[in-house]
């Protein structure tokens, strides 16, 4: 039995005590010092190098790159928590500001790294340990890398370009006020208390969320998609023009160390199934005594009344269903709760959505939520606990390679929800409610799946667009379409939908971040299907690789544990995974509903 853990907002402390505190305003000079020390070591930076002047050289890299972390995370979580917070602002402006200089400063190392022939790195990557992969890593930029002069100037544009743009974005859409008649009185929400009402059984209520929502957004759309539309032309002047990558998602890819040819595939894969979600919208439909699913009603609940879950409740089912699975993972997962990194409350002004963010491996993660007492609420927990384990096990690696790239970066907390999930379907005896519970489960497998590769096939083809001089009406039409094809005629779509792109913080905030969310739910599937197969024996193998951690590249990790991400036949083992749930749903006897005008 686990302790209980009430709903509370994080403390920062043990980054800082206070963003005006002598403690983080000293943290600035430390790192101005240390940058100046490591400046007057480059006269020495040759193919002559001692081994010894190379390991101190890379630990005062990391020493500098660690406390700058701690300074970065604070800045960036104070605004979380608060994002109309005058003074949270004006810390995270005058930190971007900081890092771009200082990074300026050291970027001589990595300059120097990149320029030698592989014959003079290697004697270095011998001798390099826990660091190699990192070093690796830096090395694939070199074809992509320019003088340091220009490097120089694109890490201070990107502080009053990108960066500013993009705290406008959030700072803006986090102000937005949403008004939503219930029970005969009008509510005023932030964006995460009008989601709940997309999965609200009303089929009314559900609608007047989200039209609610696309008129918010939709009003500022002229000003949203300038944003856009900018930070997609800056992406593709520094990556394309200036860097050489063959094409915008190129860069991402190879920041994930993932092949090009592998990103292709796994999009690919999930276009094929779009038919698969579609047999299942029809079957949603017949379940809810609709004759075909509205827009609106993709993530309708199948019972009367959403089951309320209070948070007490949600994290003893959470951290149970770990320890169910191993009890390492639930001890460092309460870790988060027991040191008070955890931001669960809903509060005007705080970040929507969820996330973990990872300051440093010797501190235990952060996590945000916006926790409301719904059952996607409990799997969000599940989610961004997952995150928090997935890090803390990597914590024996260097600040350099303990956090794995973006798509191995989703497996412990998919992974995690999973658990939960499985854990709550056996445990349920009502078999109206493990029907719910199973419909629920491939709601959420569209979500994280198709919807999120259908988001960067949207990104690919809006970057092209931009480029070709397209329009805001242009750009709309183009994601309706990509809307039409996903639903096919198996869901209505209104036209208001054409502007849910601009709601999208990932498109804003990290291009093509998106694909991850899909490789991570098909890799789960495939893992999950292991450990079924396996049981006790898949355990260890599955703990190794989370705490392998970004110490390799996605390709070896995975390899190494049996799975080949070339090949088609591996994505699509994870949507056969999904047919069996939808023929186990076909085979229920169907729910008496009254029938919809629809």
């Amino acid at each position: 039995m686990t302790a209980a853990y009430p709903q509370t907002r994080w403390s920062l402390n043990d980054l800082f005590p206070a963003p005006d505190s002598a403690e983080l305003q000293a943290v600035f000079q430390e790192l101005e010092q240390q940058a100046g020390e490591l400046e007057t070591l480059r006269p020495s930076l040759n193919e002559q190098l001692s081994a010894e002047r190379f390991l101190e050289i890379l630990d005062r890299l990391e020493a500098i790159h660690t406390q700058a972390r701690r300074l970065d995370a604070y800045a960036s979580l104070y605004f979380a928590e608060d994002t109309q917070n005058p003074a949270a602002l004006s810390l995270l402006q005058r930190s971007d500001q900081f890092f771009a200089e200082l990074s300026n400063r050291l970027l001589f190392f990595s300059l120097w790294w990149k320029a030698l022939s592989d014959e003079a790195a290697a004697p270095f990557l011998a001798i390099a340990g826990e660091r190699r992969y990192w070093l690796e890593e830096m090395r694939h930029f070199k074809p992509h890398t320019l003088s340091e002069a220009e490097e120089k100037i694109i890490n201070i544009k990107n502080v009053t370009g990108v960066s500013a743009l993009n705290t406008l974005y959030d700072t803006l859409t986090n102000r937005y006020v949403f008004r939503l008649k219930v029970d005969g009185k009008v509510h005023k929400l932030t964006r995460g208390e009008l989601t709940q009402y997309v999965r609200h059984p009303d089929l009314r209520l559900r609608a007047a969320a989200y039209r609610e929502m696309l008129r918010v957004y939709g009003q500022d759309a002229a000003i949203l998609g300038q944003m856009y539309q900018t930070l997609v032309r800056d992406w593709r002047n520094e990556q394309m023009t200036l860097r050489g990558f063959s094409s915008p998602i190129a860069a991402r890819n190879l920041a994930n160390d993932i092949p090009d040819s592998v990103v292709d595939t796994l999009l690919e894969v999930c276009r094929r199934n779009a038919p698969l979600f579609q047999r299942f919208f029809r079957l949603k439909a017949r379940g809810l005594g609709m004759k075909k699913l509205r827009r609106y009603d993709i993530y309708a609940p199948l019972g009367a009344a959403q089951r309320r879950v209070p948070f007490e409740q949600a994290a003893e089912l959470t951290l149970d269903s770990f320890q169910q699975f191993h009890p390492q993972i639930a001890s460092l997962a309460e870790r988060v709760f027991q040191e008070n990194h955890l931001d669960s409350e809903v509060r005007k002004g705080k970040r929507s959505g969820a996330f973990c963010l990872t300051a440093t491996p010797q501190l235990t993660p952060w996590v945000l939520v916006n926790y409301q007492g719904r059952m996607e609420d409990v799997s969000t927990l599940a989610h961004e606990l997952g995150h928090a384990v997935h890090s803390m096990l990597a914590a024996h690696h260097s600040l350099f390679t303990f956090h794995p790239s973006l798509p191995l970066a989703e497996t412990a907390s998919t992974f995690g929800e999973m658990l939960l999930v499985e854990r709550l379907l056996k445990e349920e005896s009502d078999p109206a409610l493990r029907r719910d519970l199973l419909f629920a489960q491939v709601d959420n497998a569209y979500a994280t799946i198709l919807r999120q590769a259908y988001f960067a096939l949207f990104e690919q083809q809006a970057h092209e667009m931009v480029q070709q001089g397209a329009t805001l009406e242009e750009l709309a039409e183009a994601y309706l379409d990509n809307l039409h094809e996903q639903f096919g005629d198996a869901v209505a779509l209104s036209d208001e939908f054409r502007w849910e792109w601009v709601s999208i913080p990932h498109l804003y905030n990290v291009p093509f971040y998106v694909y991850a969310y899909a490789f991570g739910q098909l890799l789960v599937l495939a893992l999950y299907e292991q450990y079924r197969k396996e049981g006790e024996s898949f355990k260890p193998r599955y703990l190794q690789l989370l705490a392998a951690g970004g110490s390799d590249s996605p390709e070896r990790i995975l390899a190494a544990a049996g799975m080949d991400i070339h090949q088609p036949a591996f994505w699509q083992g994870g949507f056969e995974v999904i047919a069996g749930w939808i023929e186990q749903l076909e085979a229920l006897p169907a729910p008496h509903k009254p029938s919809a005008i629809l």
